[in-house]
């Protein structure tokens, strides 16, 4: 591989310049997603501090996304595709929801029952839903040709 044009990650898989210009768009949907998620909760609650507020909310969840897309990357050693529904949807889903009630109760916030339904629910309308309408979208755009 041309060093020039590859990112090694962990030791244990490679991702060329290409390969992150393919994934990026895919992360970044799912990372304002999170942080809209996190708005909404926050404005729900009418709480103060706009900016500092929302990414003392935002932190655990956009790192348990990472570490979503992390452990897809590592079990796939980066070849997938990041708007796919399995297994990118899922496990970025799963790795917000979990890693991000994780975090929060390390770091003292709260994690109430209803909270955690909650979120799951609007985490995976997020993202998983954004997946299930570009696949429906471009298999209708494919019929169509």
């Amino acid at each position: 591989m041309n060093t020039r044009t590859t990112l090694r990650l962990c030791g244990c898989f490679a991702v060329t310049v290409k390969g992150v210009k393919k994934l990026l768009p895919a992360f970044a949907v799912d990372l304002v997603l999170v942080i809209i998620f996190c708005a909404i909760g926050r404005r729900s609650h009418e709480e103060a501090n706009a900016l500092g507020g929302l990414v003392h909310t935002a932190w655990p969840f956009v790192a348990g996304l990472i570490v979503g897309w992390a452990a897809v990357a590592a079990a796939t050693r980066g070849a997938f595709d990041g708007s796919s529904l399995v297994p990118v949807g899922i496990a970025a889903w799963a790795g917000t929801l979990v890693g991000g009630m994780v975090l929060r109760v390390i770091s003292g916030q709260g994690t109430a029952v209803t909270f955690i339904i909650v979120a799951g629910v609007v985490l995976a309308i997020f993202l998983i839903g954004w997946r299930i309408a570009a696949t429906v979208l471009a298999r209708r755009r494919a019929a169509t040709r």
